[in-house]
């Protein structure tokens, strides 16, 4: 059974640090391009940021020169690395992975941004 499970969320201060990280089991998810999706209340899911199976990164405009998207692939594990947080970014963090037709989610992580 394939699972990805979220870790690292948590409030923290607005310019503070967090580090989420998504395990995935199951399968073998070095051909998988793996990712962070993002929903705030009442607002759609959007896009933070993603990597392929080959290291290239793509990043939503807001988050470009503040969050890096790293993988390891020995261990099944996608991580995403957010610096200078701003309240903006409180949401629902997600980790994705796709490859062609399949797209698998997990369960989310509250990133909370607050003095």
């Amino acid at each position: 059974q394939v699972k990805l499970v979220e870790s690292g969320g948590g409030l923290v201060q607005p310019g503070g640090s967090l580090r989420l990280s998504c395990a995935a089991s199951g399968s073998t998810f070095s051909l998988y391009a793996m990712g962070w999706y993002r929903q705030a209340p009442g607002k759609q899911r959007e896009l933070v940021a993603m990597i392929s199976s080959g290291g290239s990164t793509n990043y939503a405009d807001f988050v470009k020169g503040r969050f890096t998207i790293s993988r390891d692939n020995a261990e099944n594990t996608v991580y995403l690395q957010m610096n200078s947080l701003k309240p903006e970014d409180t949401a629902v963090y997600y980790c994705n992975v796709r490859r062609g037709s399949l797209s698998l989610w997990g369960q989310g992580t509250q990133v909370t941004v607050s003095s």
